[in-house]
This record gives structure tokens, sequence and C-alpha cells, in this order.
């Protein structure tokens, strides 16, 4: 009676099980690989969509800076009305009269700069840096949705691996439990055994549920990234694997100084900055302008008569502004140099960077090899153990020390891998490899013998966008280059001059010190002759005396 009770029990906690693994949902799952995911996130995520609202954004600003450039041609009108009181003397008599009318009035002016004393160029080299910027920042949009996307599919087969390791604990507790109670049922082994096991079995399965949630945690967390219901369920068609990665670590820091979009962003800071030191230092400097205007005026409508116009070149200074252009060029210039210096940071902090993800990257993958010996090692192990507990001369202690050996080893095995795989995405994202998927050229159709215009549309758009983004990358490498030798002569500059103070002070400090000794010296020749004259002077007082006693 007692193991057919056990055995319906046995039977109840493998459906349970059986239940709670992913692969039970591949019926009605949907297969997925990285790259199918990754495609889903770039065509779906809001991330995308407000790099590309902020890059028009920026080339709208930017356009206008240009066009800034052009003539400037204002209409005008004005319709008015006017009283007018007017007096006269008329044999002895004023006479008051009113006129009340109309006035219409037209006016079309234009204006062109000539010289805006560098505001112009430095609002266009501004907005130029700005929006190459965010030429950058949507290529950097997708390196980091490509890396979310990444690491929470890898999180998801990360699971899949913790479920299926819980499973097998769940199994292999299950299947001993069932030969303990068979021997404790002909009374070879005591009924604590069976409690121990039966205990550890309940534990294995709580841990199993715990694992199934966290799988379904990870599960509607990439259902969010990619834009699908939360709810669809997911057969990832691939496993955590080993790849190796050949590059050393000089390799990756030089590539990620050379390539990291947000690198080049910081040296376009430092060209925006420059741009505005520019436009504030215009307020030193005359701007000429160019102007002509006509004006329509008369009291019918639509007051197109009395045509009068003018033209000529204006001459605008500044003379004096209490200080007010001053403070701007100081702020502009402090400005510019602490942006060099972020810029100067930002380049030590992705060396840091990279540097940490290659070293983690090594560190999981020495782990892979030797948690694998240790499986190998767990697996012989157990397998011992419980040929010697059937043999009677084990004990079930030894079997269950060893199946939690086994379940750690195998855990082990597989965060190896997942942070192998996880570090590997790191330190790719680290060097800034590129991520924005390509669209194919458009062809032609066989049957209509026409280009598809909406692929032709998308194709177009982003060749215009490759052509801005190297631009953007060739104006961000000259900037850095510049700011670099900037940032080395004035580092030159201030240790040279350090040296030089430095030298100053100790000709200063030995040029006291030979004061001091001096001045010591010669206390010591008046201290010495002092004594002398006292001595002298205490002897002749002696001698004295002494002739005054002998009288």
């Amino acid at each position: 009676m007692k193991t057919n009770k056990s055995s319906r029990s046995l039977v109840l906690g493998a459906l349970l099980t059986m239940l709670l693994v992913p692969q039970a949902f591949a019926a009605g799952a949907m297969p997925i690989d990285l790259q199918t995911a990754i495609n889903k996130a770039f065509a779906t995520h809001p991330d995308i969509k407000i790099a590309e609202y902020n890059l028009e954004s920026a080339r709208g600003t930017y356009n206008a800076a240009r066009e800034s450039y052009g003539p400037a041609v204002t209409l005008s009108h004005k319709t008015g009305r006017y009283g007018q009181d007017a007096s006269a003397s008329v044999g002895g008599i004023t006479m008051y009269s009113r006129a009340v009318g109309n006035s219409y009035s037209n006016t079309a002016s234009v204006s062109v700069p000539i010289y805006t004393a560098g505001e112009l160029e430095g609002t266009v080299a501004k907005a130029k840096a700005n929006y190459e910027a965010y030429v950058l920042g949507e290529h950097k949009s997708y390196m980091d949705l490509k890396k979310t996307t990444t690491d929470a599919y890898y999180t998801l087969l990360e699971c899949v691996n913790t479920v299926k390791v819980a499973q097998e604990s769940v199994n292999t507790l299950a299947d001993h439990l069932k030969n303990v109670k068979a021997q404790f049922d002909v009374g070879v082994v005591a009924k604590v055994d069976v409690l121990r096991s039966e205990v550890e079995l309940s534990n294995a399965r709580q841990t199993l549920i715990k694992a199934q949630n966290a799988y379904d945690l990870s599960e509607s967390n990439l259902d969010n990234i990619m834009g699908i219901p939360q709810s669809t369920k997911l057969a990832p068609r691939e496993t955590l694997q080993y790849a190796p990665y050949d590059s050393n670590m000089d390799y990756c820091i030089n590539y990620a100084l050379a390539n990291r979009p947000d690198l080049r962003q910081s040296a376009l800071a430092v060209k925006a900055a420059q741009g505005s030191l520019d436009v504030a230092k215009s307020g030193y400097r005359p701007q000429v302008a160019a102007t002509a205007s006509n004006v329509w005026e008369n009291g019918t409508w639509p007051g197109t008569d009395n045509s009068n116009w003018t033209a000529g070149i204006g001459v605008s200074l500044n003379a004096f502004d209490s200080g007010v252009t001053k403070s701007k060029v100081s702020a502009a210039k402090a400005a510019l140099l602490a942006q060099e210096e972020t810029h100067r940071q930002n380049l030590d902090s992705a060396t840091l960077d990279v540097r940490q993800c290659y070293l983690n990257l090594r560190e999981s993958e020495k782990r892979i090899s030797t948690t694998q010996t240790a499986v190998a090692q767990a697996e012989e192990d157990y397998r011992i153990a419980q040929v010697r507990y059937q043999a009677g001369v084990g004990t079930n202690t030894d079997v269950l020390d060893a199946q939690v050996a086994l379940t750690t080893a195998r855990n082990n095995f597989n965060q190896a891998l997942y942070d192998y795989n996880m570090n590997k995405n790191a330190l790719q994202t680290s060097m800034g490899i590129g991520a924005k998927p390509l669209i194919a050229a458009p062809v032609v159709k066989k049957d209509g013998g026409t280009m598809d215009k909406a692929q032709l549309a998308k194709y177009n758009q982003q060749q215009k966008v490759l052509k801005e983004l190297k631009a953007a990358e060739k104006d961000a490498d000259k900037v850095n280059r510049d700011t670099q030798l900037r940032l080395y002569n004035r580092n030159q500059y201030q240790t040279l001059s350090a040296a030089k103070a430095e030298a100053e002070q100790a000709a200063a400090r030995e040029k006291q010190l030979a004061a001091e000794k001096k001045a010591a010296k010669e206390k010591a020749a008046a201290e010495k002759a002092a004594a002398k004259k006292l001595a002298a002077e205490q002897k002749a007082a002696a001698q004295k005396a002494a002739a005054t006693n002998s009288k």
C-alpha cells in the first residue's frame, strides 16, 4: 500500500515539474534567436524613434543656422485712421475744423548680413557640432539597444539552463527517493533516510519553481524589449555557447578610442564650445549689414501710391556695455577648457571601461574550463555515492551531499558560460562596434520593370545618414586630434611653469638660507666683540681697583 502511494506521489511530482519546464510551451511558443530579437527591437523600440526625432530636430537647428547667411525679406502692411484739428483766422474770427481720414502703408525690406564678426560662423559651427553629435547619438542608440537586447536574450538562455539543472536535480532526487523507499520497505534502511530524502526533494522542487519564475520574468522582459505582447511565450533556438575571443587588450583599447560614438560626441562638444566662444568674441568687433526697403502709403486702399525707397549699408559697434561682452568671453573660455578636460576624462574612462570588460571576459573564460571539469568530477562522485549506498557501504547523507555538489557544479558551469557571453557583449559594446542594420539596395522587379519606391526611399535615406555619419566621424576625429594636441601643449606649459616656479622657490630658499647664515655669522662676531670688550673693561676695572687699594 505504501509503495502504491509513493508511486502516485512520484507521478504527480513528475507531472508538476513537466508543467513547469519552458519546453512544455514549445507547441504554442514563438521561435526566437538572437538576431531576430535584435531586429524586432530595432524596428519597434522607442529609444530608436527618440534618437531619430532628436536627430531631425538638430538637423533643423543646423539648417536654420546655415540659412542665416542669406537675405531676409520682410513684408508688412499697416491700416490706420487719423484725425487732424486745424484753425484759421478770417476777418478776425478764428475758425476751427477737424479732418478725419484713413491711412494705408505697405513696406518691403531686405537685409543681408555682410560681416557678423564671427557670430554667424560660431553659431553655425556650434549647430553643426550638435547635429553631428546627434548623428553619432543615433548610432549609439542602436549599439545600446543591441546590448540591452543581447543581455536580455542571454539571460533567457541562462534561465533555461537553470531550469534544466533544477529539473535534473528533481528527477535525480525522485529516483533516489524511490530507491530509498524500496530499501526501507524491505527493512534495509531507517525511516530517517526516507524523511531526509523527501525533504531534499521538496527543497529541489522549490528551487525549480523559483527558477521557472525567473524564466517567466526574463521572457516577459525580452518580449517588452522586442515590442511584442509580454505574455508571448518564446522558444529559443540557441543555447549558451563558448566562442573563443582572440583579440588582445591593446587592440580592444585602440579600437575603442577610435570608434566609440560617445568619445566622438565628446570631441564634438569641444567644437560646440569653441563655437560659443566665437559668438561671445563677436561682441568686440563691428557688424556690417546691407539693407533696402520701399514704402508705399496713401489714404486709399490698398495704399500702393507714393513710393519711397531707401538702400544702404549699416555698421554697428558695441562701444561700451559695462563689461558684459568681457564676462561672456571669460565664461565661454572657461566652458571650453572644462569641455576639453571632460573629453580627456572620457578618454581615460573609456580605456578603463574596456580594460575592465576585457579582464572580466578572461576571468569568466577561465572559469568555464574549471567548472566543466568540476561537473565531470561531481557526476562521477554522485555515481559512486549511489553505488556505495545501494551496496550498503555508504550512507544516505553521502548521496545527498554528492547530489548538492553536482547541482552546484552544474550551476557554476552555466553561470560561467553566462558571464562569459555577457562580458563578451559588454566588451564589444565598450569598443564601439557598430550595430545599425543596413538596408539592401532596391532591385528592379522582373514583372513590371520598376523599383520598389518605399525600399528606394529607405535606401536613399540610409545612404544619406551613412554619409552624414562618416562626415561627423571625420570632424570628430579632427577635433579629437586638435584637442589632444592642445591638452598636451597645455600640460607641457603647466609642467614647465611648475618646474620654473619650483626652481624660483628653491633659489629664494637658498638666498634666504645664505642671508640667515650671514646674519648668524655677523651676530656671532658681534657677540664675540662684545664679550672681548666686556672682558677688557672688567680687566681695566680690576687694575684700577687694585691700584686704589695699594694706595
